[in-house]
């Protein structure tokens, strides 16, 4: 008896320790693409304890926007600081963040039009399988989250609707949702090379919330209802039009939801404030009910 209470406080003792000492972050860590032909880089969070025990852990895949890399989230989100605050006060779980580049040589996370560069098929044919593969994580699909900002928003919201059924929850803040008219597809990619009509509405009827939700057939929809979803936008955003069109047609096809709006505009300060409740909400959604 005195054996097991000892073990007991000494186990206590490490993680009280680990969760003082928190989380180590890589900023800069590389995968080979052969999807991309070039090494992609990622930083990585792991959580406290994670190198004094054989866990596996929940992972959350966190995409910056537009005009950052893969170090936005590290350095002008303080993730390692608001994610070892969380843990620590039992607002969530010990998780993996992984958060990539796609903003080298190309910007997006969706496959381009032309189809020279798919960086949405090396997210999940490539990157995913190389986390789960070098990393400690939980590979179910209840263990899975996407969450980003701005165009990285966007990604969050067409990466869950394209494949839904491998999230559990995906949170866009501030989300570049994409064109809700077929003109703006035209204006901005009609005049390419190659580019045809019959690619434009393709293109279009991949990356249109209204158009996929309605095309979606009944086991997709199921799907889609499944994941938690939390939509944020501040009241000052100059994307705040398309976050409401989203929850308007969300609404329309009963899709249960959080949506928030706030005070605050299109700024690291907002999404600062909506990371630790973005980890909560997620947290939950990797707990049984």
């Amino acid at each position: 008896m005195r054996k097991q209470l000892i073990m007991a406080i000494a186990l206590i003792c490490a993680t009280t320790m680990a969760l003082a000492q928190g989380g180590r972050v890589y900023e800069t860590r590389t995968v080979k693409s052969n999807i991309l032909k070039a090494d992609r880089q990622y930083a990585i969070y792991l959580p406290p304890g994670y190198d004094d025990t054989d866990q596996s852990y929940p992972v959350l895949y966190l995409l910056h926007g537009g005009g950052d890399d893969h170090t936005g989230w590290v350095q002008f989100g303080q993730t390692k600081h608001i994610a070892d605050k969380a843990i620590a006060e039992g607002k969530c779980g010990p998780m993996i963040i992984v958060m990539p580049d796609a903003n080298t040589e190309r910007r997006g996370y969706f496959n381009d039009i032309k189809g020279d560069f798919n960086y949405e098929d090396f997210f999940f044919q490539e990157l995913i399988p190389h986390i789960e593969k070098t990393y400690r994580v939980r590979s179910e699909r209840r263990y899975r989250a996407v969450a980003g900002l701005s165009m990285g928003g966007g990604g969050t919201i067409y990466y869950a609707l394209h494949h839904p059924e491998l999230f559990a929850a995906a949170c866009p803040l501030s989300a570049s949702t994409g064109s809700w008219d077929i003109e703006q597809v035209r204006q901005r990619m009609g005049n390419q090379p190659g580019v045809t009509e019959a690619k434009l509405q393709q293109y279009f009827q991949r990356h249109s919330v209204e158009g996929m939700l309605s095309n979606a057939s009944e086991e997709q929809l199921k799907q889609i209802k499944s994941i938690r979803w939390y939509i944020s936008c501040g009241d000052d955003d100059f994307l705040y039009e398309g976050n409401a069109l989203m929850h308007i047609a969300f609404r329309k096809k009963e899709i249960p939801h959080e949506y928030r709006v706030k005070d605050g505009a299109h700024t690291w300060s907002y999404w600062r404030m909506e990371l630790p409740l973005v980890l909560e909400y997620i947290a939950k959604s990797f707990m049984q009910h």
